[in-house]
């Protein structure tokens, strides 16, 4: 899940919990729903800055949940969680304002490391931390 704070002009969106973060529908909602919060009570000045709880930014789709429909329905489940995620990267990128992603960890696999480095300005602490496109290791052709 994630929660949204407003202190003054400045939002923050955290994702919550320990966990990797990993982007299955019920949290991919939740994001989108702070983001059209966000942006319905923008004004001037005002600044989105992303962050998280826990070792991982943001990890892998939910593959468990593509997975738990059974192998005829995999694919469909699958589809359904890329389609969900694309308008995350609009809303993101329609956003009236700067845009900050304080990662305070790791940001893994090519579309979970967008949702860092589709803001407009990337903080990382210097320690443990990995951008990594894990899909390169294994050969995959990125769109």
């Amino acid at each position: 899940m994630c929660s949204l704070e407003k202190c003054d002009n400045l939002f923050f969106l955290t994702l919550t919990g320990d966990n990797e973060h990993i982007f299955g529908p019920t949290l991919m909602d939740s994001i989108r729903s702070a983001l059209a919060q966000v942006k319905s009570q923008a004004t001037p000045g005002s600044a989105l800055i992303t962050t998280t709880h826990g070792k991982f930014f943001s990890n892998r789709l939910d593959l468990a949940w593509a997975q738990a429909a059974g192998a005829p329905s995999f694919r469909d489940r699958l589809s359904h969680l890329l389609d969900c995620f694309k308008p995350i990267i609009v809303d993101l990128l329609s956003l009236p304002m700067p845009t900050i992603a304080a990662v305070s960890g790791h940001a893994a696999a090519s579309r979970f490391l967008v949702v860092a480095i589709i803001h407009d300005y990337v903080l990382m602490k210097n320690e443990r931390c990995v951008l990594y496109m894990s899909e390169l290791d294994i050969g995959l052709t990125l769109p």
